[in-house]
């Protein structure tokens, strides 16, 4: 047989084979510059936690510039400070540590000018609401935030009030600011603790996640009386209330009522957190607020109202998505209901004294 007559027989063979290399090829070439693709859709995925659609542009982050309880670890500058040993436990007085890993935050467990440095470059938002009279509280409030909270880092303030007119002007440090958000007024005060959750909600899609990394939310009856800082950061931190961290499950003032969304049984329960200091990265306190408003929304329909309101949901939320950092009641304390006890070295955020009734009416 000829050359060419080979050829001529088995073209169209030789052509299905070269066809097939070249499919292969592709096919295998896009596999493999998927799989990055994959990988690299899948980081973005799990940075939702702190960044939500719609959130602030900003320019890239480099290896110094990236935020703990996100998607990379930021670096450290040198530093000298006293080694950590492992078989010497800062405290052994008190738990340092959930069940879940979770820390629990406690003068002498953490080294401030460390976490500084982690934080540098982080904005913190920090909401309070002053309705009605409430307002008369803000001065002393923004006066010893200034002093306390957050010092040297970035802060703004969210001022949620009926009362623009009535907010303090009071200097503040280089890097923070004041930023006044008027909201509606209720009739009732404990129609204003319900419709927290749903405000806060509300502006975290708004602006909350186009302006800071981490928002905290606090009472505005209360003062700080000692520092506050970067330590209580973490993608979802809770605060043990000043009057049951010391207490059996059973004595808690969880919701026990099957009918409320915010209803906990007699034998669940890790601890029970205060609804006057909570907060995260923005992404999280969004979910955690929305979820609160849905359930008292549904609450609501049905007729009842949770026994502490906005706090018996958190404690729901709180129960059944635990929080990555909890604070202990050096974060939350009263001073005229409560003795100090000696393991409780600092107290850091107080209750003012006042007269509920006279506060709470118009």
């Amino acid at each position: 047989m000829e050359l060419r007559d080979f050829w001529g027989k088995s073209s169209k063979s030789w052509l299905f084979l070269i066809l097939l290399f070249i499919a292969s090829f592709g096919f295998y070439s896009n596999v493999f510059n998927w799989i990055p693709r994959w990988r690299q859709r899948e980081v973005s995925q799990s940075c939702e936690a702190h960044h939500l659609q719609g959130q602030r542009e900003s320019p890239p982050l480099s290896e110094g510039d990236c935020y703990p309880d996100t998607c990379r670890v930021p670096r450290v500058p040198r530093m000298l400070y006293p080694k950590a040993h492992v078989l010497q436990p800062t405290r052994v007085d008190v738990l340092l540590m959930t069940p879940w890993f979770a820390p629990i935050i406690w003068d002498g467990t953490y080294d401030s000018a460390i976490l500084d440095a982690q934080f540098r470059n982080t904005t913190i938002g920090l909401t309070v609401f002053a309705i009605k009279k409430y307002v008369v509280f803000l001065k002393l409030f923004l006066e010893t935030a200034e002093k306390y909270f957050m010092v040297g880092h970035r802060v703004i303030y969210y001022i949620l009030t009926d009362r623009p007119a009535d907010v303090p002007q009071i200097p503040l440090q280089e890097g923070r600011r004041v930023v006044i958000l008027k909201v509606r007024n209720y009739t009732r005060w404990q129609d204003v603790s319900l419709h927290r959750m749903e405000m806060i909600s509300n502006f975290s899609q708004q602006r909350f996640l186009h302006e800071v990394d981490y928002l905290v939310s606090a009472d505005v009856d209360m003062k700080f009386s000692d520092h506050v800082g970067v330590e209580i950061l973490s993608s979802l931190f809770g605060t043990l209330h000043p009057g049951f961290y010391a207490s059996d499950r059973q004595r808690f003032t969880y919701e026990r009522r099957p009918l409320s969304q915010a209803y906990i049984p007699e034998d669940e329960g890790d601890f029970y957190y205060a609804g006057g200091f909570f907060g995260g990265s923005v992404a999280e306190v969004y979910r955690l607020t929305t979820a609160c408003h849905q359930a008292m929304v549904v609450d609501k329909a049905n007729g009842i109202e949770a026994v502490w309101h906005e706090e018996s949901h958190l404690n729901k939320y709180l129960l059944y998505h635990k929080p990555t950092k909890v604070l202990s009641p050096e974060y939350v304390w009263d001073e005229r209901m409560l003795r100090k006890p000696p393991y409780l070295r600092r107290l850091r955020y107080v209750a003012v004294p006042k007269n509920h009734a006279q506060i709470r009416s118009r």
